[in-house]
């Protein structure tokens, strides 16, 4: 089992990898189990400040639900209504409070897709692909997909994903905003390694708070985000002194000369 999620730690971040290359990375009953345990282990590891999470091989980040373990075994398709973050991937990647870049390698395919959608930032291949076949399979998605996809590139596009099942390649996906950039495949993990290490060089517990205040905005209102803004700044900003901001102001003006 544990061959199954990949996990290295290098500089501050740490690579997660879904290892089933020969099943696409299925996200089986023991694929996800391991996920939920990896991404509890470097949540807790005061080493890792950053998380990129890909999958082996060349061929799929990963195809979702193992539909053969769904087609088997009785109850099976629970799997995609779980809470539980053992058996909901995307709440096992949402517990961490690092920044998680996914480095998408191939197809991200239905609940594949889901769990893209759960990462931070996304970088794609140039072999990358996404695809919506809940349609086609008949299943209704219960990871979030029909609520996050049209909250990022628009419900009309969400709609023609959804509903048709087609696939989209990594040039559209970025022109639709679905993901910050497309690199050639073999750049594709340093230059998610290199973001990482950039979020890694900074203050660790102000990224986690930055990425919630964020997180929990995103899922309100306008009004309501504005107001959440304002109080935790407000508390925030009250504990920094103008010596702290001075001592750092130097490295902030060497590091955006070097850029």
């Amino acid at each position: 089992m544990d061959d199954l999620v990949l996990l290295d730690v290098a500089d501050g971040v740490a690579t997660v990898t879904l290892n089933r290359p020969g099943a696409m990375n299925a996200l089986s009953t023991a694929l996800r189990a391991r996920l939920y345990a990896v991404m509890k282990q470097v949540d807790a590891d005061d080493d890792v400040r950053a998380v990129v999470l890909t999958g082996a091989g060349e061929r799929a980040f990963t195809a979702g639900l193992d539909l053969k373990e769904l087609g088997s075994q009785a109850g099976a398709l629970g799997s995609a209504n779980a809470r539980g973050a053992d058996e909901n991937p995307v709440k096992a990647i949402e517990l961490c409070r690092k920044p998680v870049i996914g480095a998408i390698n191939g197809v991200a395919i239905t609940g594949g897709f889901e769990v893209a959608l759960a990462c931070d930032i996304l970088i794609a291949s140039e072999n990358a692909r996404f695809a919506d076949t809940h349609a086609r399979v008949g299943v209704m998605p219960g990871w979030g997909l029909s609520q996050k996809l049209s909250r990022l590139i628009g419900i009309s596009r969400a709609k023609e994903l959804s509903l048709s099942g087609n696939f989209i390649d990594a040039a559209t996906a970025e022109r639709w905003g679905l993901v910050n950039r497309v690199v050639p495949a073999g750049d594709l993990l340093a230059t998610a390694r290199k973001l990482a290490a950039d979020i890694a060089s900074a203050d660790a517990g102000f990224i986690a708070a930055y990425k919630k205040l964020i997180d929990d905005g995103f899922a309100r209102p306008f009004g309501e985000a504005m107001t959440l803004e304002h109080e935790r700044s407000s508390a925030a900003n009250r504990a920094v002194t103008p010596e702290a901001v001075e001592a750092r102001r130097a490295a902030v003006q060497a590091r955006g000369r070097s850029q």
